[in-house]
């Protein structure tokens, strides 16, 4: 498969990000450093096989509510089953609700967030190279999403956790979640999930950007 650049994209069909430009350039600049273009998109007609097909990897960039039409749920399910690789950032928990495939993939679904707060983030897999530049806990002030059920149980690597004891409104108790990640079973695409990124001063956050970078580095299997 060629790897020539990363889509970003942005469509929300549901709350909007204020961070959202913000993001789509960080993410932007941060595939540049890793050698390849971007494209930065809210068009669904670009989920055709050839365009994915040119793809690096897609970031799905806090897009909320159904963003994609058939023909690009299509067309995104064989990339991911052909190898291709998936970032999705923060709201992109809140994409697609009707469509199983992307649920699965994701191994939960968003349930709500408490209001901005400062916590603490747990690494879990300091070697991955997501969280391999975070400390063990990392002070963090943002939106500690929930989620419907643990995604742990659906067979997915978990490399950062929420510590709820240092915040208001958690649901999932002493496992919960935050940033994991799958290789798509015998389809080798790659699939990362970060719940953080809520505000736009994230993006300019040297230790978020090296998360963010990281994820790019294993999505598109460098």
């Amino acid at each position: 498969m060629p790897t020539q650049d990363v889509l970003i994209y942005t469509r929300t069909a549901g709350y909007r990000h204020d961070s959202i430009p913000a993001a789509a350039a960080a993410l932007a600049e941060l595939a540049a450093a890793a050698g390849f273009g971007a494209e930065a998109t809210e068009d669904p007609g670009a989920f055709t096989p050839d365009r994915l097909a040119r793809c690096a990897a897609v970031v799905l960039l806090s897009t909320t509510g159904t963003v994609l039409t058939d023909a690009g749920r299509a067309a995104f399910e064989t990339y991911v089953r052909g190898g291709g690789g998936l970032l999705a950032v923060h709201a992109a928990a809140n994409a697609e609700p009707d469509w199983p495939f992307y649920g699965a993939l994701l191994g939960t679904r968003f349930d709500g967030h408490p209001e901005i707060q400062p916590g603490t983030v747990c690494v879990d897999d300091p070697a991955h190279p997501a969280a391999a530049h975070l400390p063990a806990r990392w002070e963090w002030t943002d939106e500690w999403y929930n989620f419907t059920a643990n995604p742990r149980a659906t067979g997915v690597h978990v490399l950062a956790r929420a510590d709820e004891t240092r915040y208001r409104g958690g649901t999932l108790g002493a496992d919960h979640p935050l940033v994991w990640c799958r290789e798509a079973a015998q389809d080798r695409g790659r699939v990362l999930f970060t719940a953080l990124g809520h505000a736009s001063e994230a993006y300019a956050d040297p230790a978020f950007r090296a998360h963010l970078a990281g994820a790019l580095h294993w999505v598109t299997g460098r």
